[in-house]
């Protein structure tokens, strides 16, 4: 009897000394584990470094070793790091050596901490996201050209990246497609994959859905069958009318009402002053705000991604999801609060948008060259840490 007493004592003693270690954290992150051993749990967007650079600093000074350090204390386990092809590329298609330069580095830096590092392709001169507000003129999804154009920046990617470990870095084949025909993003999708396996047979490729990656369009999602190196990977904004809130490159920027959360986001008669603003994603932004928001509600939006993950026996990540602060505090960390709360339901790895930018957990100084507070109490949240 004594021997059995302290052998549980001793399993308890150590359960609880290795309760904010990294790897036991990275091994409660996930049901599924991809051979190729790339676990992930909670991370963080490293926005305007090497993607949509516009008004922020010089590279050497904006984001460096120090910020890894600094994440890795706070508890995050990974990083997703989009970059640019107009930022790695030069207009000949010639690789820019200075950035590919630091994108190797950011990954040497994560791999000191034991971080992990996603790289996602963020914007290609063919293809950007936000097209419908900004007027660019998407090609790839009809022109055979950019798609081969397109292969190319991942062969040029492999060719620089494989040399780093599998479970270490993993790839992010393009940020939030947006093509009018879903299977036409599923042939990219086929022929990307299968242009990277060409090289990197276990590199852990993460895939997104069509349409900014949103969870209802998951059941037209199709990848390669029998890899277990995919990631299935959905994006959350809802209710974009409170994460978005005074957001000036959305749609309804000229809405000037209070918002609220959790519960209805504003209502009816806020709505009923406020429709004639609704277009584009604005119209989803108010018809969905007369919902009632929680973590009830965010398990139904996230659950055409849960069903799909789990028939193709995958695993599933949040890639991005965040709130501008331009909302009461209060509201805007039970909304974080909640969601982080349903991703850890389902044992959804995630990565919030974003480190320094506008959503950030820690901000800039342009002016200065420096760093602004770092928002304690919402990393806490983001890190699941009391």
């Amino acid at each position: 009897m004594l021997q059995k007493c302290i052998f549980f004592i001793s399993v308890i003693m150590l359960f609880s000394c290795n309760s904010n270690d990294k790897s036991t954290k990275n091994e409660q992150s996930t049901d599924i584990i991809n051979p190729s051993g790339f676990v992930i749990h909670r991370g963080i967007n490293i926005s305007h470094w090497l993607s949509q650079v516009y008004g922020f600093s010089k590279r050497d000074v904006f984001f460096t070793k120090d910020d890894i350090r600094l994440l890795d204390s706070l508890g995050f386990d990974h990083i997703r790091l989009p970059i640019d092809e107009k930022e790695m590329w030069d207009d000949t298609g010639k690789p820019i050596a200075e950035s590919f330069s630091y994108l190797r580095k950011a990954i040497e830096w994560c791999m000191e901490y034991d971080m992990k590092v996603i790289v996602d392709l963020h914007i290609i001169r063919s293809f950007y996201f936000n097209a419908i507000n900004e007027g660019h003129n998407n090609t790839l999804f009809t022109d055979e050209k950019e798609q081969q154009k397109f292969y190319s920046l991942w062969i040029t990617l492999s060719d620089s990246l494989k040399r780093y470990p599998e479970s270490m870095l993993a790839y992010e084949l393009l940020n939030e497609a947006v093509a009018e025909n879903p299977d036409d993003w599923n042939k990219l999708i086929e022929g990307g994959i299968k242009t990277i396996r060409a090289k990197e047979p276990e590199r852990v490729i993460i895939v997104g859905s069509n349409m900014w990656q949103i969870t209802k369009t998951f059941p037209d999602l199709k990848v390669p069958a029998n890899d277990k190196n995919i990631i299935l990977s959905f994006h959350n904004y809802d209710p974009l009318l409170f994460t978005h809130y005074k957001a000036n490159w959305t749609a309804y920027k000229e809405f000037n009402d209070s918002v609220q959360y959790p519960g209805r986001i504003i209502t009816k008669e806020v709505y009923e002053r406020n429709k004639h603003l609704a277009k584009n994603e604005g119209e989803h932004a108010f018809d969905d705000a007369l919902e009632l928001y929680g973590p009830e509600r965010f398990e139904k939006i996230f659950m055409p991604a849960i069903e799909k993950a789990r028939k193709l026996k995958l695993q599933l990540y949040c890639g991005e999801f965040g709130a501008l602060p331009y909302t009461k505090r209060n509201d805007r960390l039970q909304y974080y609060k909640d969601i982080v709360s349903v991703f850890e339901k389902y044992n959804i790895p995630y990565s919030a948008w974003d480190y320094k930018g506008l959503f950030g957990i820690r901000g800039w100084d342009s002016e200065k060259n420096s760093n602004t507070t770092l928002d304690v109490e919402l990393s806490k949240i983001l890190t699941n840490k009391k």
